[in-house]
């Protein structure tokens, strides 16, 4: 095993106090996702609300994680399941609206991220009531998110 030097030890240790001083800063959230999420100019709602109007049909609540993402977590409860990175994720969005592009949609991810992200590009491509939920499953910047709020979920 190799001997680790001072050099290494302080520089290690500069970097968890460091880090701790930024998660501190940002109020306990993690600073990296508050970095790269990108702005959205879609309407935002907090998972409380975006379940109650999903569950009351209100809104067409799309979860756009991953497969293995809905495994480990489910996916909130009034939710349909659409991973983002299908080639054919526009299209399969106009069969679940019914082909319109004006009737609410809201989607939510992990953190916000790829839910930001996505608001925008749907938005170029004419959807216009397009509604992020920046606090995503896990929690964000914007909220503890759907699973530390205790909200339903569906495996």
């Amino acid at each position: 095993m190799a001997k680790l030097s001072r050099r290494k030890f302080l520089t290690g240790g500069a970097i968890v106090v460091g880090g701790g001083g930024a998660l501190y800063a940002a109020g306990g959230q993690n600073v990296f996702y508050s970095i790269i999420t990108e702005a959205s100019a879609a309407t935002a709602l907090d998972a409380p609300t975006a379940h109650n109007q999903a569950v009351a049909g209100d809104i067409t609540l799309i979860d756009i994680r991953r497969p293995d993402e809905w495994k480990k977590t489910g996916s909130g409860e009034g939710a349909q399941r659409l991973d983002l990175r299908r080639k054919d994720f526009t299209d399969a969005l106009l069969k679940i609206t019914g082909g319109k592009t004006d009737v609410p949609v809201a989607l939510i991810c992990a953190r916000g991220v790829r839910s930001a992200r996505v608001s925008n590009q749907l938005q170029k491509a004419g959807f216009t009531n397009i509604i992020d939920v920046p606090e995503g499953m896990l929690g964000s910047a914007a909220g503890p998110g759907w699973l530390k709020r205790g909200l339903p979920v569906v495996k």
